[in-house]
């Protein structure tokens, strides 16, 4: 190389080096990947905690559950079916198209319209009637009844661009890339489905900068993967610690826990509207006449069987805690004063007899495989115990987008899946109340589960604006779906993240999501 030449690749080095030493990745090791980058395809935490780093709402749930401005800078209630938004000047997308008040109109409008969605934002707009534009930053928001949880639910549906997205986007536009075109803190650089997500930061971006120049999510659905990787450096951060794994981090000082007591809660979803089911059958394998699982007293019975304090304490050490209800211990308005279910095998074996299944039954219950720890441990921990009582129990463990995929077919007979909420009234008219597409009612309601005692106090709670009458009101619906369970709940999660100390700190989140926004460099 001529010596002029080489003197100056070598000041443009120097000059370099500085700023290459401040470029910032964080890498993240995470067990669940998003089903795909359309935001209003599948309302799931794996779904919108990876899209909430592309998109934004015009509110956002933080790592607390408290609301604060995202999109939207304010919210007033003019009168008990009329609100008032007002919009945050400035804000672009990542291509440079401007967010403007008529984006609103379109974004809600598509919400229940996504085709093949596994669950569909529906609910959160479901009361809105008419949005009318005052002026550029200022929409007015008409709803057909009183919506006490509008605030809450202007915070589920990721804001789009008429201009960038209409008139219809396909999910597959979003996900190879095309579309993938929102307002939030990072851009999309690459994603491979189920290997990884590469993000880069929004330079133009309203908010203060993110401290990460690119945020990289490796998809690691095994357990001891994601600790192997954390433990040889490959990535910074991993979510998901496994149970066993937890003492060992704890004790190794290059290594920080971030735990949290969630807003999730594990349950089971019987097959209790049908008279045939498609998974339970005689103890010789023959189909049954009736369904056992639409007997009452065979669901307590189910319920009898498990042993949530022994799981809370052996199988996740701690990590959990047996739940009482269906709804998590911090949400607001959930049953106060509830004792323990109890777990008492002898009378689960007299349900059973009572019911009609002196000689029990065989069932199979299906369950995820990586979609929240020990998750097909405790499928096998739940069919052990059904089978002390009588009820020869199988157990089939799917890769979450299979699982409720074949969930919504309606192609189960007892399903495992989890929910959070700061809220007990959300829950159940997600997931329980009877399934109205229309109202947005039951879009979780994968078993098609239906009961008057449920769903007339909900439908009141959902349209009181008075605390004290919405709290009696949903208290109402908590207990009737208790007594009947409707669902069977199982353990509450507490939420456990490892980084490493020496790169970042990390805030966890009681939403279960593992986010960029929550990390921030130590150095």
């Amino acid at each position: 190389m001529h010596r002029a030449a080489f003197a100056a690749a070598f000041a443009a080095a120097l000059l370099a080096g500085p700023a290459a030493a401040q470029q910032r990745t964080l890498t993240v090791g995470v067990q669940t990947p998003p089903s795909a980058l359309d935001p209003h395809y599948h309302n799931t935490t794996n779904n919108n905690m990876a899209l909430r780093h592309i998109f934004e709402g015009l509110f956002e749930a933080g790592p607390d559950a408290k609301l604060q401005p995202g999109l939207a800078e304010s919210l007033r209630n003019i009168d008990a079916t009329t609100w008032e938004v007002k919009l945050r000047p400035g804000v672009r997308f990542h291509d440079g198209t401007p967010l403007e008040a008529e984006d609103i109109a379109f974004t809600f409008a598509r919400v229940p319209t996504v085709p093949n969605s596994p669950a569909l934002f529906t609910p959160q707009v479901r009361t809105i009637s008419a949005i009318e534009i005052k002026d550029p930053q200022t929409v007015v928001i008409r709803t057909r009844e009183p919506n006490p949880l509008l605030h809450f639910d202007l915070s589920g549906p990721a804001i789009l661009s008429r201009k960038v997205h209409g008139p219809s986007p396909s999910t597959s536009d979003f996900t190879n890339g095309r579309l993938a075109i929102g307002t939030g803190p990072y851009r999309l650089v690459e994603y491979k489905h189920n290997e990884r997500l590469e993000l880069a930061r929004h330079e133009n971006h309203w908010a203060p900068p993110q401290p990460w120049d690119r945020a990289v999510f490796r998809y690691i659905p095994q357990p001891g993967s994601r600790t192997a990787a954390l433990l040889a450096g490959e990535v910074d951060l991993i979510d998901y610690v496994p149970v066993q794994d937890v003492a060992r981090f704890d004790r190794d000082g290059r290594f920080a826990l971030s735990k949290v007591d969630s807003l999730t809660f594990v349950y089971l979803f019987p097959d209790s509207m049908r008279d045939a089911s498609p998974f339970v059958a005689d103890r010789q394998g023959r189909p049954l006449e009736r369904n056992p699982l639409a007997d009452r007293r065979v669901r307590e019975a189910l319920s009898l069987a498990i042993p949530r304090q022994a799981i809370a304490d052996r199988l996740y050490s701690g990590l959990a805690s047996p739940a009482d209800q269906f709804a998590a211990p911090a949400a607001e308005h959930r049953l106060p004063g509830l004792p323990p279910l109890p777990h008492d095998p002898a009378r689960a074996r007299a349900l059973l007899t009572e019911a009609g299944y002196k000689d029990g039954f065989r069932l199979t219950v299906h369950g995820p495989n990586g979609f929240f720890p020990s998750d097909d441990n405790l499928l096998q921990a739940l069919a052990q115990a059904f089978a002390r009582v009588g009820v020869e129990t199988q157990v089939e463990a799917l890769p979450p987008a299979t699982l409720f995929t074949r969930a919504t077919n309606r192609e189960f007979s007892l399903f495992m899946t989890y929910f959070s909420s700061a809220f007990a009234i959300n829950p159940i008219r997600q997931v329980v109340m009877t399934r109205d597409p229309q109202l947005g009612y039951g879009p979780f309601n994968r078993q098609r589960y239906s009961n008057p005692a449920v769903d007339e106090p909900a439908k009141e709670a959902l349209t009181t604006m008075d605390a004290e009458r919405r709290e009696a009101l949903t208290h109402q619906a908590a207990r009737a779906l208790l007594e009947d369970k409707g669902v069977v709940p199982v353990i509450f999660l507490k939420n456990t993240w490892a980084g490493r100390r020496d790169r970042i700190a990390y805030r966890p989140d009681v939403y279960n999501r593992t986010s960029a926004l929550n990390a921030r460099p130590v150095d």
